[in-house]
């Protein structure tokens, strides 16, 4: 359900920063935008609602499985490395302190691992949304039309182009959100104000 409602936010900002990331400077042919809500103004105006929810269904595709997977994956790791460092911290007679430090560390990596493995399995759709949002506004392309299409000329490998990139920026972004939405929670709890 977060995915869904996700794909219905992110869609049309997402489609909107596309195509302002195509164009060209001002004075080149392909200068069309003067900004975002130029962009919106543009495309609602001749395209309607419809024209700014352009690869809705590849958007939801990609957002609805991809939530459920980054929160059963992060669940799944962060147990086994608090696990594993329990035995540890254990073994050794660690204090309290060491507890404490270990849970931020066990929810910065799950949130970093959790996020990379979400991003590279739904990577080809997010290759597939970007160019559905990238066409030409007139004509109409449906999700398996463009991979099949993008496979045919390119080979399998055109739909993980830029994955690495994408890795690099999904660890420490992830890494971060756990542990500070965490810490978060646990200042609003003790909070009088909560």
């Amino acid at each position: 359900m977060a995915g869904f409602v996700q794909a219905i936010v992110i869609c049309p900002m997402e489609h909107v920063k596309c195509r302002l990331q195509i164009q060209h400077g001002r004075g080149a042919a392909d200068f069309r935008y003067h900004g975002p809500m130029d962009a919106v103004r543009q495309i609602v105006r001749g395209y309607g609602l419809q024209g700014l929810y352009r690869g809705w269904w590849v958007t939801a595709w990609r957002e609805v499985p991809a939530f459920g997977l980054y929160f059963a994956t992060y669940d799944t790791i962060k147990a086994n490395i608090n696990r594993h460092l329990t035995t540890t911290e254990e073994s050794l007679g660690e204090s309290d302190d060491f507890n404490h430090v270990h849970r931020w560390a066990a929810s910065a990596m799950a949130g970093g691992i959790s996020g990379c493995t979400t991003w590279a399995l739904i990577y080809p759709l997010d290759v597939i949304k970007t160019r559905i949002q990238t066409s030409s506004l007139d004509r109409k392309f449906s999700m398996v039309t463009v991979g099949k299409d993008l496979v045919a000329k390119h080979g399998w490998r055109i739909l993980f182009r830029g994955l690495g990139v994408t890795l690099v920026r999904a660890f420490p972004v992830n890494g971060i959100i756990f542990p500070v939405y965490e810490f978060s929670l646990q200042q609003m709890t003790q909070s009088q104000y909560f």
